[in-house]
């Protein structure tokens, strides 16, 4: 909301007002107080009052105006603490992404638990700064060979950064928890679409909305007792390993053109679309459909999913 503040011609007419009225009181009392008429005494109250009454205005509208220089004055400092903690919400923001950006896997890790702390203070900066990690977890990343004592190089460098792309994901499903109120950050939306995410657990959480369209998911991919909201899309996404949504609320999900390489489970609680979606059968491990949905058998090795 604007607020107007007094212009210097509105006070300069004040201003000219009052003396005006304190002309013409003068005067009043100067003509009939004078006269020796019985009436004078009571012309005189009648000057007195008037003049009580412009003193009193006077008054007031002293009173008015130091009341808004007060009053601009206090909005003037809220104004200056709001645009200094912005500013160093940026500037801190600024620093954590350029740490994110650094080549050295504990200045990243030291970047995302600078966002971590900034976005816990500041909840309006919140999806700003998720935002941020999602977009880092995006970028493209080749898992190292699970057997450590092989490693290249290379393949350490790797490591280094599934660290850090681990810990990113973490902080995230710490903070999207509803059962743990101080650290919980509502209304959060994830995008993760054709992210690598290795190892992702992501269970009990209450997530606006997500998309991980495209998303490959290496090992155990955790979903248990999550709800979207506002729904998640899956489609195309592939599992390379366990897929368990037991439990969790979909109000709204796609997962066409997803692909289920590994055990699967479902539940009996969960509610899925599934159409459009395949599966390996010929891995041999447990795989529990949502209520109404069965496999049908197509190449070698794979089936589509369909409502039976």
């Amino acid at each position: 909301m604007e607020h107007r503040v007094l212009s210097a011609r509105t006070i300069v007419a004040w201003g000219v007002g009052l003396v005006l009225l304190a002309v013409a009181s003068v005067v009043l009392l100067w003509v009939f107080a004078g006269s020796g008429n019985p009436q004078d005494g009571v012309r005189l109250d009648a000057v007195r009052t008037a003049s009580s009454i412009v003193l009193g205005t006077g008054g007031a509208a002293a009173l008015l105006l130091a009341a808004r220089k007060q009053r601009s004055t206090e909005l003037d400092l809220v104004q200056k603490d709001h645009d200094a903690t912005e500013r160093r919400v940026t500037e801190l923001y600024g620093k954590a992404a350029d740490q994110l950006g650094s080549d050295k896997a504990p200045v990243r890790l030291a970047g995302l638990y600078a966002l971590e702390r900034l976005a816990q203070g500041n909840p309006a900066h919140r999806q700003t700064i998720v935002n941020l990690v999602c977009a880092y977890l995006r970028m493209p990343f080749t898992p190292p060979p699970e057997v450590r004592a092989r490693l290249t190089p290379r393949d350490a460098g790797k490591l280094q950064e599934l660290e850090v792309r681990q810990t990113a994901a973490g902080l995230l499903a710490a903070h999207l928890r509803p059962d743990r109120p101080e650290a919980f950050w509502d209304g959060i939306a994830l995008d993760l679409s054709n992210a690598t995410l290795v190892k992702l657990t992501l269970t009990h959480a209450r997530v606006r909305s997500a998309s991980f369209a495209g998303t490959s998911f290496v090992g155990p991919a955790t979903f248990r007792g999550t709800e979207f909201t506002g729904g998640a899309d899956f489609r195309d996404a592939r599992f390379h390993g366990l897929a368990d949504f037991r439990r969790v609320r979909l109000p709204e999900a796609a997962f066409r053109g997803a692909r289920f390489e590994g055990e699967t489970d479902f539940g009996v609680h969960t509610a899925a679309a599934l159409a459009g979606a395949r599966t390996r059968t010929d891995a041999g491990v447990r795989r529990k459909w949502p209520d109404g949905w069965t496999e049908r058998p197509e190449e070698p090795g794979w089936a589509s999913l369909h409502r039976s």
